[in-house]
């Protein structure tokens, strides 16, 4: 008797469906195929690189309709948008609200994201104390992952750049 083993994505996949089932939100066929499409990816990857993955399958692919299933990922906290490359990546943990900081290697391309509490507290922090009301909170900062900055220890060094 052999164990089915389930892959990473497929795991997220079923947590997607479930998320959405208990949400009583529908993750259509194309919905579900986009989802899978960026959590494939290694980078970020933008509508129009889906758009052409989406037309080598689904004929009737158009940019409105990539879009729509973007904006529906996004609202259910499936996919994170990256503002600063135009591009889409799967989420770590979509059962649990939280603000997008995203982590963008400027060699490999690899968008990680970063959960931390104390960026949360101090963000809101600011915030408050700028009297400002926010709606959203995304941080992206560019840099250099890990294994990259392994590679090349000179390139690791920081530029003297302030977050």
């Amino acid at each position: 008797m052999s164990i089915a083993r389930h892959s990473p994505a497929d795991t997220r996949i079923a947590r997607a469906e479930r998320l959405c089932s208990a949400r009583g939100v529908r993750l259509t066929p194309l919905r579900r195929r986009v989802l899978e499409l960026v959590q494939s990816q290694r980078e970020a990857v933008k509508a129009y690189d889906l758009l052409a993955m989406l037309s080598t399958m689904e004929r009737a692919a158009k940019p409105p309709t990539v879009y729509r299933a973007l904006d529906f990922l996004i609202e259910q906290g499936l996919v994170h948008r990256v503002d600063s490359l135009n591009a889409f990546v799967g989420c770590d943990h979509p059962d649990t609200p939280h603000a997008a900081h995203l982590l963008v290697c400027t060699r490999c391309g690899r968008v990680q994201e970063l959960h931390s509490t104390a960026v949360d507290a101090a963000v809101d922090a600011a915030v408050a104390a700028a009297g400002f009301v926010a709606h959203r909170a995304r941080l992206e900062v560019h840099g250099l992952c890990a294994r990259c900055a392994a590679l090349d220890p000179q390139d690791a060094q920081p530029a003297g750049c302030r977050v």
